[in-house]
């Protein structure tokens, strides 16, 4: 848990992860609950609370089943366990892409009801309208461009970006208009490595890798990956520094082995009256 010390520290701001663009790499893991929060808050400088939950916590086979209660949900319990983490929520598909005012008005909810510290939208020419709404009403933003989750259905399926000229050209003419729009960072995923290290070269703001660049200005992983507890498909990208899984399994065997055998709930484990004497 926090030390007093982290728990006293003033929360990192998207100003100052935008300072660091260029400087010592800024690390970020996402976030869905107040004990994972509490427990990575003194490690990571920004906590995303990922539209991924849609399918770590809630089982969707896509992020396009994260709805704005389930963000706003999540967000709450995530900033309650948190004091020195930027908080970044994700904003859910259908919440920002019809118009500039719709995008406000759903990045001011967010805002509103969690606390958090800035909001990220998927797209770079496509939505420069929308984050430059936002980010013009003292909002700040985190940008999303190559891969993007919630257009996997309309591009058939996850493929990495960055493949050919054409394609390279549209990920650097996303990228700016990101930065044009007043985002403080953005994220790369899914992209082929000498384009990510291009674009974070070529970039103002920090570029935050995911299956991207290890020159970029930070790296992110869904934590349930990193930590080894990822039920379905890890994929390629991903480096598992536990292996939770095999830890929650076994805890599961030994628990049921000692319920079916009486020996849990042993005598320390139970309540007896005033004045028995305990085994």
């Amino acid at each position: 848990m926090a030390s007093d010390a982290t728990a006293a520290a003033p929360r990192i701001t998207p100003a100052e992860l935008s300072a660091r663009k260029g400087g010592t790499p800024i690390v970020c893991l996402t976030a869905y609950t107040y004990p994972i929060a509490r427990l990575l808050d003194p490690h990571v400088d920004l906590l995303l609370v990922g539209d991924s939950v849609a399918m770590v916590l809630h089982g969707h086979k896509t992020t396009l089943g994260a709805t704005m209660e389930m963000m706003i949900l999540h967000g709450q319990a995530v900033m309650r366990g948190t004091r020195r983490a930027c908080v970044v929520l994700d904003m859910p598909a259908g919440s920002y892409e019809n118009s500039p005012a719709a995008a406000l008005a759903s990045a001011r909810r967010l805002i509103d009801e969690t606390g958090c510290d800035a909001v990220k939208l998927e797209g770079g020419v496509d939505v420069a309208e929308q984050i430059a709404a936002i980010t013009g009403a003292g909002i700040a933003v985190m940008g999303h461009i190559g891969l993007q989750p919630q257009s996997v259905e309309k591009d058939g399926g996850y493929k990495i970006k960055g493949g050919t000229d054409a394609a390279i050209a549209t990920l650097l003419a996303d990228a700016k208009a990101v930065e044009r729009a007043g985002a403080f960072s953005m994220v790369i995923e899914g992209t082929m490595e000498p384009v990510a290290a291009e674009i974070t070269r070529r970039a103002a703001i920090p570029t935050i890798g995911i299956g991207a660049s290890a020159a970029c200005d930070g790296q992110i992983l869904v934590v349930d990956d990193a930590i080894g507890l990822t039920v379905d498909r890890v994929p390629k990208f991903v480096k598992e520094y536990a292996s939770l899984r095999d830890m929650v399994a076994k805890a599961a065997v030994c628990y049921a082995e000692e319920v079916r055998a009486r020996a849990f709930p042993g005598p320390e484990h139970v309540f007896q009256p005033k004045g028995t004497k305990e085994s």
